[in-house]
């Protein structure tokens, strides 16, 4: 049917797009869909296509076809209090912390920048207590959403396994702590971190401290790992460690308590951007300037590198590209729910600022 054919406010149909990107209306159907296996330019052509012709999906009678919701839980899950204690605390406390951290927001922006072309929307969830847990498992029982994209804030959280035994789609950002069949993305953080170790020895650092992040997670456990494997291998053995959460506050308490235990210290690597800004803020407090006195360097490259005066010489990790792969692993196990598990690694990069 051609344009001049259709009858009048008849809405566009698969076809009009097919016809109007000159591929099959299989096709229009896979890129609209969220396949990834369409080539880039057809899919390019296929959008375009869309966009000029004004189609726009009928979700309620694709659902019922499908038995798609065409939305994604994005899950933010810890397990760092007890049960009672997660119950009771005061509303809005768990989500005040994830909001105050620049990671997260990365996250959101790498899965609604990979989700919104594809026609697919997340649906933001908190679960920091046994019932919080249980409401996000029944909801995609229910079929409310697709899957879950799911970021754990620490090592025991229950919420992988209890979404994985049930059967149900999902990919976690960063390795398990424990074995689970879920797929995952993570970075390869022995190798920033020893991207970082080797910038400060390089500049000629020798008394070099280390706060490390949380050693319950495996991010944390890796890069400190990484960081004393390579100072060991240069002759450094015995760097001394203090632990963070990767809060600004936990970095300011751990460089104080390093300071003083250190005074001559002359390098600081700290686990995340927000710990070595404390430490930044600690150094300036005591006189020491950095980095003339004192070299720092970060891990992520998120806001507060830049923001962090001097700016942050810091060890980048592409969330935004890793939380869109999350997306696309869990768009690929929709559309073939029997493929394997399977994990992504990313690569760290150094990026030199005025901090080191």
């Amino acid at each position: 049917m051609t344009d001049a054919q259709r009858p009048a406010g008849a809405a566009p149909t698969l076809e009009d797009v097919a016809r109007a990107a000159g591929v099959s209306r299989a096709t229009v159907s896979r890129v609209v869909n969220g396949v990834r296996n369409v080539d880039p330019a057809i899919q390019k052509a296929v959008r375009q296509a869309v966009t000029v012709t004004g189609y726009a999906p009928n979700r309620a009678a694709r659902s019922l076809v499908t038995r798609r919701a065409d939305a994604i839980a994005l899950v933010v899950s810890g397990a760092g209090v007890s049960e009672e204690d997660a119950e009771t605390a005061a509303e809005g406390s768990f989500t005040a912390r994830v909001f105050a951290d620049p990671f997260f927001g990365r996250v959101v922006t790498g899965i609604v920048d990979y989700l919104r072309p594809r026609g697919m929307h997340p649906v933001l969830m908190f679960a920091e207590s046994s019932r919080a847990r249980d409401e996000v498992v029944d909801y995609l029982r229910q079929g409310s959403a697709d899957g879950a994209l799911i970021v754990s804030t620490h090592a025991q959280d229950p919420l992988p396994a209890l979404i994985t035994d049930a059967g149900l789609p999902a990919v976690l950002y960063a390795r398990p702590a424990k074995p689970a069949r879920i797929s995952y993305v993570d970075l390869a953080h022995r190798d920033g971190a020893r991207l970082a170790a080797e910038h400060l020895l390089a500049r000629g650092c020798r008394r070099i401290v280390t706060i490390c992040g949380p050693l319950d997670l495996p991010a944390g456990q890796e890069r400190l790992a990484g960081f004393r494997d390579t100072l060991t291998r240069h002759g450094h053995s015995g760097v001394p460690v203090a632990e963070g959460r990767f809060t600004q506050e936990s970095g300011e308490a751990a460089m104080e308590r390093l300071l003083a235990e250190h005074p001559d210290l002359d390098g600081v690597f700290a686990g995340n951007d927000l710990m070595a800004m404390g430490a930044c803020h600690v150094l300036r407090e005591h006189g020491r300037r950095v980095p003339d006195d004192v070299a720092v360097v970060g891990f992520d490259d998120s806001s507060a590198a830049s923001t962090c005066r001097p700016p942050l010489t810091t060890v980048r990790q592409p969330v935004e590209d890793m939380a869109a792969e999350m997306a696309g692993l869990l768009l690929d196990r929709l559309a073939a729910p029997d493929r394997p598990v399977t994990s992504v690694i990313f690569e760290p990069v150094l990026v030199v600022r005025d901090s080191a």
